[in-house]
């Protein structure tokens, strides 16, 4: 199986999960809008569900699929959120972020009484960090809030290179709520539940990419089918 089949795989074994009625947070990303995609199926077979999205790029495919959709205003309790991750450690610690969009992933995740993460086996791993983590910065005072954040970082015994993430254009990349997001190359992040409430501790961070106690079960899948990691 390809790393492909694997999340569509995982997204397909996800659906085990869901029943009718329920209130879904739908995930962004490509592993996400798998699930997205087979749950429009089901839903075109008389699943009765109402998703709140977690990106505009969800919600527009979500609808494209004839998913009823909500949000958080008229739906602020949710079953299950669905979505990917960069990377997953065996602790269910998560990054997330790389699609731009960990703030509303997070605030949705936090808003469902389970987030089940979906992935392709690349994503596990022993420690955090070989993936970039993604912080969202507002845009105001952005470059001293980059060195406060690369100051904590250091404290936390990690260093690299940290960049303003930038579009297709070059031009700075903007969230779905208007902010910037710094990718930082840590390679390693040996405390990540440390490093999560220090970086949120920041003026000018919105939020960090470190996903922790959030998620609750990981479908992973593999060559040879799914497995899962549950929380302990």
């Amino acid at each position: 199986m390809t790393a492909d089949d694997q999340k569509k795989a995982a997204a397909i074994r996800a659906l085990d999960y869901v029943k009718p009625g329920m209130k879904l947070g739908l995930g962004t990303g490509s592993t996400a809008e798998h699930f997205v995609r087979v749950l429009g199926d089901k839903v075109k077979q008389g699943l009765d569900v109402v998703g709140v999205p977690t990106s505009e790029r969800t919600g527009k495919l979500a609808a494209s699929l004839g998913i009823p959709l909500s949000n958080l205003d008229d739906t602020p309790r949710l079953d299950i959120t669905v979505d990917g991750a960069d990377e997953l450690d065996r602790e269910l610690r998560l990054i997330k972020g790389g699609g731009g969009a960990l703030l509303r992933e997070k605030i949705v995740a936090t808003a469902s009484d389970r987030m089940i993460v979906i992935a392709d086996a690349s994503k596990v791993v022993e420690t955090l960090g070989a993936f970039p983590l993604p912080v969202e910065v507002i845009p105001f005072g952005a470059s001293v809030t980059a060195r406060k954040i690369a100051e904590v970082a250091s404290a936390f015994g990690c260093t690299g290179k940290m960049s303003r993430r930038a579009d297709e254009y070059g031009e700075p990349f903007f969230t779905d709520s208007e902010n910037f997001i710094y990718d930082c190359e840590f390679v390693r992040i040996p405390d990540p539940d440390g490093l999560a409430a220090a970086l949120n501790r920041i003026a000018g961070v919105v939020d960090n990419g470190l996903f922790i106690g959030i998620a609750s079960l990981a479908i992973v899948g593999t060559p040879s089918g799914t497995d899962i990691i549950e929380k302990n």
